[in-house]
């Protein structure tokens, strides 16, 4: 049997006491500590299981814009998407995708929703500026040049200061205010430099309004 001199026996006596009034802490502290560490890798892989989910969700997408481009599968497609994986960076990419699908098969509805889902929902400002042009792209096809000017009159990223100003442009002149639908055309031009087709389109366009006025 082993022995101690005095003062190891009290530094055990001390350690022995210690765990008396805090082991049951200690012990609970340490089992906290492994589920959460357990409970982290969980929430990682369950986490990367539904990226892969949403990614395999959008390559089905992609296949159906591809191989047969039917507008409703490709619209089932997306809301799978965004009804399971809304989160996901896929979703706003779908709708994006949807909504042109929509747009081109003449399903306006369809498209203005999947637009709408990412100006709701989306966190990526430069989808959701494209969203906001399409969709207002869209409100001036169905002679609403208020509700499309609505849309364009918000903060935006300066790359689409051109773009904005070209529909904002249009959007006026739809509404016969032709001074400020000019001014929204010269805007568009100056940020159009090196996109030499673009800025032949616009300057047509201002060209017309000087002809309505005469």
């Amino acid at each position: 049997m082993s022995t101690y001199n005095f003062e190891e026996q009290e530094k055990i006596d001390r350690l022995k006491a210690w765990w008396a009034a805090h082991g049951g802490t200690v012990l609970m502290v340490a089992a906290v500590f492994a589920a959460s560490v357990a409970g982290s890798q969980l929430w990682n892989h369950y986490q990367k299981q539904q990226k892969q989910q949403a990614a395999d969700l959008y390559a089905v997408l992609q296949q159906q814009l591809e191989k047969t481009g039917d507008a409703n599968k490709i619209k089932d497609a997306a809301l799978l998407l965004i009804e399971g994986f809304p989160a996901s960076g896929y979703a706003p990419r779908a709708a994006l995708v949807a909504a042109h699908a929509s747009a081109q098969a003449g399903d306006r509805q369809g498209a203005k929703d999947m637009l709408q889902w990412i100006l709701d929902h989306g966190d990526e400002p430069e989808i959701q500026d494209l969203a906001r042009l399409r969709l207002a792209g869209i409100w001036l096809d169905e002679r609403k040049p208020e509700q499309a000017l609505a849309l364009l009159n918000v903060r935006h990223g300066t790359s689409f200061t051109g773009l904005y100003a070209d529909v904002r442009g249009d959007a006026l002149a739809a509404s016969r205010k032709i001074s400020e639908a000019r001014a929204a055309y010269q805007q568009a031009l100056d940020h159009m430099s090196g996109q030499s087709a673009y800025q032949n389109v616009i300057q047509m366009k201002m060209d017309a309004l000087r002809d309505d006025q005469q």
